[in-house]
């Protein structure tokens, strides 16, 4: 019959500990470096949503000064709507974060929506090819547009989910991530009353 001594029991309860503390070491190590990857995946996605909406923002600003110039050939349209248009366009090209281009943005259509509603008087210019043409692109861009920030806004909650959370949170905390504005910008066809269209006259 063995005997085992106190030393024995000593060495043998510390080494379980040791091991324990190394277990829970190597789990806790884990959960983090997951939580940290999450992360910057989730960064570069919102990053990702960013780039397609200035891509399609920057088209929709290269439109802008044709579409004002196509306009104002006609002598008794409205000055101050080409000129808050195009006041609003390089507002928007100067905002710096998120929050302030979509506000730059939302007076932009707005600009926009005014020009289209007057546009509907003036039967010459609705059937202008050119101005039916960049009113089609303009549609185009902004079913785009209207993609990019579902894909944009998608990701920011996924990221500000991550960067609230426990425990990515406190990885967050730690490695400088933080919560992504939302782009609460409204599109074109959102703003539009039903007596204004886009589309080109027949």
């Amino acid at each position: 019959m063995g005997y085992t001594t106190p030393l024995a029991l000593t060495v043998t309860t510390g080494g379980m500990a040791v091991l324990v503390v190394a277990t829970f070491g190597l789990l806790a190590a884990g959960l983090l470096t997951l939580a940290y990857n999450r992360l910057i995946r989730r960064a570069n996605l919102v990053r990702e949503g960013s780039s397609s909406i200035d891509v399609q923002l920057k088209r929709r600003h290269e439109l802008v000064p044709n579409l004002v110039a196509c306009v104002r050939g006609y002598a008794d349209f409205e000055q101050e709507v080409l000129e808050s248009i195009t006041l609003a366009r390089t507002a928007a090209d100067t905002a710096s974060s998120m929050a302030e281009v979509a506000s730059q943005e939302n007076r932009l259509t707005g600009g926009l929506k005014a020009l289209f509603a007057l546009a509907e008087a003036y039967p010459d210019l609705k059937a202008n090819a050119n101005f039916a043409q960049l009113s089609d692109q303009l549609v185009d861009i902004e079913d785009a547009l209207q993609y990019a920030r579902r894909y944009y806004n998608g990701a920011v909650r996924d990221l500000n989910i991550a960067v609230e959370s426990f425990p990515s949170n406190l990885v967050a905390g730690w490695f400088g991530f933080q919560a992504a504005e939302y782009f609460e910008v409204e599109t074109l066809a959102e703003r539009r009353t039903p007596q204004v269209s886009l589309e080109p006259s027949p």
